[in-house]
């Protein structure tokens, strides 16, 4: 079992140490996903089962999710395994890859930068009021938790990250070799032989 989790590990060859640190989140933050599924099969139980419906579990299972799904754009990021145009990728030489490696991580980083400072005004509301005032924005429910609030820093974080990652690609595509291979492992796409 440790052999295979090594090789796992090993399969995905991080390209900065900002990548190599969100790879080694990535399985932490992956349980996240076994605690929704937990805390909605306990749900059904209680609703079901007992007739006791919880007010706590579909906000917080809410919140989680978004949490790991922001996560997961830039652990996709640092593996390099974001969506390509593989047909298009594929059929030009070295020297344009670079180029379009180039394009995509300026594009990317700048696309980050816009959303970040977007969220960042939808952050800073969620977490003072008009007048200056701390205060975690809540969902308003019964139960009324501040995960509103938490979703929109991780948010911001994750795409301030996101850009980070993007101009460290940037500039190690700029210093690479234009004859250098650098292509993405796609055997997960292909079709087995054994189908």
């Amino acid at each position: 079992m440790e052999t295979e989790d090594k090789s796992r590990q090993d399969s995905f060859p991080t390209q900065d140490p900002l990548s190599s640190y969100l790879v080694f989140l990535g399985r932490p933050i992956s349980v996240a996903f076994l605690l929704i599924t937990a805390f909605t099969f306990f749900e059904v139980v209680m609703r079901y089962v007992f007739n006791m419906p919880t007010r706590w579990v579909h906000e917080t299972t809410i919140a989680l999710s978004a949490v790991c799904f922001a996560f997961g754009g830039a652990y996709c990021l640092a593996i390099d395994k974001h969506i390509r145009m593989i047909v298009v990728y594929d059929s030009v030489s070295p020297r344009v890859r670079r180029w379009l490696d180039i394009g995509i991580s300026m594009i990317g980083c700048l696309s980050c930068l816009l959303m970040a400072w977007a969220s960042s005004g939808l952050a800073y509301k969620a977490f003072y009021t008009p007048t200056g005032q701390f205060r975690l924005e809540t969902t308003g429910s019964a139960w009324n938790p501040p995960t509103p609030a938490i979703v929109k820093a991780v948010l911001f974080i994750t795409l301030c990250v996101m850009a980070g990652q993007f101009a460290l690609q940037f500039v190690r595509h700029l210093r690479r070799d234009p004859s250098d291979e650098i292509r993405p492992d796609t055997s997960d796409l292909r079709p087995s032989d054994n189908v």
